[in-house]
């Protein structure tokens, strides 16, 4: 079973600052935290211990898959890294696709 992690350390284009996606599986997990200015407050400080605040959870087969993560993630950032995310997600794991015929 493939195992993905990716964190964004978008700063002031989040809630939180911080956006951290991983894949489990067909499981995806979308995490909101926020940013530990303890670590510093630069792209390149350790945030791997940043405080989780926000979550959400969606199945890779679920027919409303892309809608979910799409309404999760602009609501935390701008729509260019909503885009940005679901690009890494759908390079990692096949959401599903409705066909119409």
């Amino acid at each position: 079973m493939a195992k993905y992690t990716h964190t964004w350390k978008i700063g002031e284009y989040c809630k939180g600052g911080i956006i951290t996606v991983q894949i489990t599986g067909k499981i995806i997990h979308v995490i909101g935290k926020d940013w530990d200015h303890s670590k510093g407050d630069r792209r390149s400080s350790d945030q791997s211990q940043a405080k989780e605040w926000t979550r959400e959870t969606v199945e890779s087969t679920d027919p409303q898959v892309r809608r979910k993560l799409y309404e999760f993630l602009t609501n935390l950032t701008t729509i260019y890294y909503a885009d940005t995310i679901i690009e890494w997600i759908e390079s990692k794991v096949e959401l599903y696709k409705s066909l119409f015929w």
